[in-house]
């Protein structure tokens, strides 16, 4: 799989926040029954890495990637607990010659034109807008599609029910980020109906 079919198996892409491995199962059932297959863990909590590995073992229906990934050794340990893609916030050369390497979708993050413009050249033509709300977002992607056409992109930062379909009907927009399917409150009341609920609906976005 690359970054174009990753994207392409729905419309939202769920950022989420793993402090007990112990629930990681339960909720990515959850998701995957809302019809959200490809779940995001950020590498921001210690028990992120055993999330990942603990889905990919026993949550067969899931595409589990990791998020924040800012080094080659992020990298390299998401890909030891079983993660099947990558997602960073910004891009380095070592990252992508990394990435490049590891045979895995990766999505390097961009917020300007020229940050969009580097990672072409290093290969990566998927990208994600970061943080997006805060630094321009459908009114930034607009502007991008004229002068940089093959670029597509998965804008992050900001992003609710609300806001997600005004971007998903742009061209070169495959799908968005958001944590709002996976609310702190939710998780720690282990209310998987609830986020099944909001995977539903997030799943039911339209999507060029």
């Amino acid at each position: 799989m690359d970054a174009l079919s990753l994207l392409r198996q729905g419309p939202v892409v769920p950022v989420i926040v793993v402090n007990d491995a112990a629930v990681a199962v339960d909720l990515a059932h959850a998701l995957v029954a809302g019809g959200i297959r490809t779940l995001e863990i950020t590498l921001r909590t210690k028990a992120a890495l055993a999330a990942m590995r603990r889905i990919r073992d026993e949550v067969p229906d899931a595409l589990v990637g990791a998020g924040t990934v800012r080094t080659r050794a992020h990298l390299e340990a998401a890909l030891d607990a079983g993660a099947q893609f990558g997602i960073s916030p910004g891009l380095t050369a070592e990252l992508a010659a990394a990435a490049r390497a590891s045979g895995v979708p990766f999505i390097p993050g961009i917020a300007t034109p020229s940050e969009a413009m580097h990672a072409q050249d290093e290969g990566f033509n998927i990208l994600k807008l970061f943080p997006a709300e805060a630094v321009g977002g459908v009114k930034l992607l607009k502007s991008l599609a004229g002068p940089l056409p093959e670029l597509r992109f998965c804008p992050t930062g900001g992003i609710d029910v609300n806001s997600a379909p005004s971007y998903l009907a742009l061209p070169n927009v495959l799908a968005v980020g958001g944590s709002w399917l996976t609310p702190d409150d939710a998780i720690a009341a282990q209310d998987w109906d609830r986020i099944t609920a909001l995977a539903r609906a997030a799943s039911a976005l339209a999507v060029r």
